[in-house]
């Protein structure tokens, strides 16, 4: 984005603690307008820079209690092996991240399960059953201590 300053940053950086907050605040934070904080929004949102708005729900009110991290390996590198291992994986709903990672394997993803019996149930049933995949090693979160933070705003 050609016109990102300083005001931008201080927009961005408000919105990531508080993704509701109201626009008279949002301006009042940022020394600006209510007019020209919302046409900095919104230029801010048709750029891309703001890919959308979500709520933040709690793992363990939910009954998700159990995070777990687990390497992927396949048997074919190419790029169409990698499309249909990605189309697989996020279809999975217990998938919460995904990466193409660099390494001894080939994907890390974040699972969000409420038991070590549903974790395996998944394991099993959807991932193992995903085509080229070979290998699955599993990491399991003790304690989250910082999840989904605010990304740095330069």
């Amino acid at each position: 984005m050609s016109s990102f300053d300083a005001t931008d940053r201080a927009i961005l950086s408000r919105l990531q603690v508080d993704g509701r907050i109201a626009n008279n605040e949002l301006a009042e934070a940022v020394n600006l307008s209510p007019s020209a904080c919302l046409r900095r929004l919104r230029a801010l949102e048709q750029a891309g820079v703001i890919a959308g708005y979500r709520a933040e729900l709690d793992r363990e009110r939910l009954g998700l209690e159990l995070t777990v991290f687990v390497q992927l390996k396949v048997n074919r590198h190419s790029h169409e092996t990698s499309t249909q291992v990605e189309a697989a994986l996020t279809a999975i709903p217990a998938v919460v991240a995904c990466y193409l990672i660099s390494g001894e394997t080939d994907f890390l993803i974040e699972i969000a399960a409420g038991s070590l019996a549903e974790y395996e149930r998944i394991l099993l049933d959807q991932i193992l059953a995903v085509p080229h995949v070979v290998d699955a090693r599993s990491t399991f979160a003790i304690r989250t201590i910082k999840s989904r933070g605010p990304l740095p705003v330069r």
